[in-house]
């Protein structure tokens, strides 16, 4: 199934079915859910969030719960500034640096509270939480069109920031876990996890043979112009030819 197809099918069940939570409408963003609390209780309980010291999370309203958890549970969180546009194109929010954390993992309180770092500055990343609009169980995600998720990914790639002990694991609703095969492209991410209000689902029990390969860093290639333009670390990463 082609990605935006599934995407208004999503999007128009949860608003139908009420199960969509603010902002409204759902469409054309990360949607938020009834139930992001329990889908957090879920991530929470697994391993690769006790392991985790550093988190790389979107700013979606679904992934505030996780958000607030991890940096009470001691962890730091690395947030991406909108559409990468700045030089430091991740904030730090640090347990130790951060005065209110109900405030400060909001969208508007991550740009006055977190700290701006380039993304040689990022550590490894243990753990990775995106939002998606769908997802199957064998680990594709469908976000909502733009591309920064992944593009995240390849650029902390490119300088070794994730890398294969980095998890990969997102919170939806069950609704949003679809059935059908989606048109994935070699720069999509694969999940590891999917936490759902009512279950916790490891994509490589869900797959047939080995799991999909990672980008190892950005498709200088694949690129659209306007993004190379438009993003100063792409700039700055771009090899000279």
């Amino acid at each position: 199934m082609e990605k935006q197809p599934l995407r208004e099918r999503i999007w128009d069940d949860l608003e139908a079915s009420g199960e969509a939570r603010f902002p409204f409408p759902p469409h054309g963003r990360i949607p938020n859910f009834a139930g992001a609390d329990d889908a957090r209780d879920r991530l929470t309980a697994t391993e690769e969030w006790a392991d985790a010291d550093a988190v790389k999370a979107n700013p979606d309203a679904p992934q505030l719960p996780v958000r607030r958890a991890a940096l009470r549970a001691g962890k730091t969180v690395y947030m991406a500034v909108p559409r990468l546009r700045e030089e430091e194109p991740f904030l730090r929010l640090a347990p130790d640096e951060v005065p209110d954390i109900d405030e400060a993992t909001t969208v508007s309180g991550s740009s006055t509270h977190g700290v701006p770092v380039g993304p040689d500055e990022v550590p490894h990343v243990d753990l990775i939480v995106s939002g998606s609009v769908a997802v199957t169980e064998a680990g594709g995600r469908v976000g909502k069109g733009e591309g920064f998720a992944d593009l995240e990914f390849a650029v902390l790639s490119e300088l070794g920031a994730v890398d294969d002990a980095t998890s990969v694991a997102t919170t939806v609703h069950g609704m949003q876990v679809v059935d059908e095969e989606v048109d994935l492209d070699a720069h999509d991410v694969p999940l590891d996890l999917i936490c759902t209000p009512e279950r916790t689902i490891r994509t490589a029990d869900a797959r047939d043979g080995d799991p999909p390969a990672r980008p190892d860093g950005v498709d200088w290639d694949a690129l659209p112009a306007g993004k190379l333009e438009s993003i100063p670390v792409l700039r700055r990463l771009a090899p000279m030819d």
